[in-house]
């Protein structure tokens, strides 16, 4: 009884059990920091490959190297006759299969301590995660913040850009009504003069002097004023469309790339074998009706001309485009049409004057990727090209100079029943520029050529006219 009683008297004034394994200290440390005290076993585990760690009682950082022996506590334990010490033990209840590690005793459970750096463990990862989670939102809000500022300046930009334009718009309008005035009020001068005169018609003196036509002099001038600002106008609009092909190729979407397969568009209702006994035609009426629809062919193009407007326009780049892969790209800068015809009439038109040197013509599939347009057996074009700027037509290596001006639109009428190709200089009226005789043992596809990589040039599909 009076153990029992010694043993309550000695619980309230001490704590002899460590906190881990709730059992009496074995080889009590203390903490440097906090001074809570553990035994040596339990806290080497509970610290075990950290070197530093939050204090199972109180959550105080100390370093497991800095710890230090509890002597006093050590001494009192010792003091302790076995008897009571067992008594305590029984007091406290059966040892943790933790515990008997910390005394020596073999378990394969976890110590209270080791389940704590468990949860130390899992707290610290969630802490982690937490918080990369945090940095991950700022980065998307700092992204979305820099988006938002570069539309902002993209849309100012413009603005400004339509601004000019719109101002520019304006001043020609005003110049055009202030000459449109200033070519009225001369006439009614005139006018005015022959009437005060009372002039007779024979009069040459009279003639000789308002033998001009104020009107007509004043058309001049205007139409030249207006072709410098038309002329203005498409220079901006080509310098802007290379700028953003030579300088954004890579970011801007690549080409679709469409089946490698030749089609044969639909043609009129007209029978080919009525399309064969047709007269030739003589205007763009009669060329509509057989018009194909044409697009350039991704997979064989070069890689420094650019598609655009749904691969109906080709333009020089000077940074490659990103292209599929093909084994059919040509190594030169042309480019063939994904349409291939064997059969039937077939026209089509290629707006050439922004361009300094082109060729444009038809080749069956075989071409190679380094032969160049006209000059193999199996190509026929017409070329503006040399030093002179000359007009030439080419097949098999074979130049024939066709001495006319450089046409700015270039019809091509494909009949194949009569085995022809027809090359037109497309104005105002259609006029022939030359004439082959075709193979058409394979389908032929439309083909083009463009003089350089090293110069901006474009060709340009554009549908006939319906007059």
């Amino acid at each position: 009884m009076a153990v029992l009683i010694e043993l309550e008297r000695l619980q309230r004034v001490l704590e002899l059990h460590c906190s881990c394994c709730l059992q009496l200290f074995a080889e009590p440390v203390r903490l440097s920091g906090c001074g809570h005290s553990f035994c040596r076993g339990c806290i080497v585990r509970y610290c075990a490959g950290r070197p530093r760690a939050p204090c199972p009682l109180c959550r105080r950082a100390f370093e497991p190297r800095h710890l230090r022996p509890n002597r006093e506590l050590a001494a009192l334990l010792g003091l302790l006759p076995r008897d009571i010490a067992e008594g305590l033990e029984t007091e406290q209840g059966p040892a943790p299969f933790a515990a008997a590690a910390c005394h020596g005793r073999s378990s394969a459970a976890q110590t209270p301590g080791e389940q704590e750096e468990e949860i130390w463990e899992s707290s610290k990862q969630q802490e982690i995660t937490a918080e990369t989670i945090h940095l991950l939102r700022k980065d998307l809000d700092k992204a979305k913040e820099y988006t938002s500022q570069i539309k902002s300046q993209i849309i100012k930009d413009f603005c400004c850009m339509k601004e000019y334009v719109e101002r520019q718009e304006r001043n020609t309008l005003v110049l055009i009504e202030q000459e449109q005035k200033a070519a009225q009020q001369k006439i009614e001068e005139t006018i005015h003069q022959l009437t005060d005169i009372k002039a007779q018609p024979s009069d040459i003196s009279v003639r000789q002097r308002y033998g001009g036509s104020p009107s007509r002099i004043n058309k001049i001038i205007l139409d030249e004023k207006l072709n410098v600002v038309k002329s203005a106008v498409e220079d901006l609009k080509r310098k802007l469309e290379t700028l953003l092909l030579e300088n954004y190729a890579q970011q801007l979407p690549p080409p679709v790339q469409p089946a490698d397969l030749y089609q044969e568009p639909s043609v009129s209702s007209s029978s080919p074998e009525a399309a064969a006994e047709s007269p030739e035609p003589a205007n763009s009426s009669q060329f509509s009706q057989w018009a194909a629809d044409v697009t350039f062919d991704p997979s064989r193009v070069h890689k420094h001309l650019a598609l655009t407007a749904q691969n109906r326009r080709v333009v020089v780049s000077s940074q490659l485009t990103t292209y599929q892969p093909s084994p059919k790209r040509f190594c030169i800068s042309q480019v063939m049409c994904s349409q291939g015809f064997s059969t039937g009439c077939h026209y089509w038109e290629v707006i050439t004057e922004d361009s300094d040197g082109w060729a444009v013509g038809v080749a069956q599939e075989m071409i190679g990727k380094r032969d160049k347009l006209g000059r193999t057996e199996h190509s026929w074009c017409v070329e503006w090209l040399g030093p002179k700027k000359q007009l030439s037509a080419w097949h098999k290596d074979q130049e024939t100079l066709l001495h006319k001006d450089k046409p700015l639109k270039v019809g091509v009428f494909l009949e194949l029943q009569k085995k022809t190709v027809s090359f037109y200089s497309i104005a105002d009226q259609e006029m022939l520029l030359h004439t082959f005789e075709v193979s058409v043992s394979n389908p032929l596809y439309p083909a083009f050529w463009l003089y350089t990589l090293e110069s901006n040039g474009s060709l340009t599909l554009s549908q006939p006219n319906r007059r």
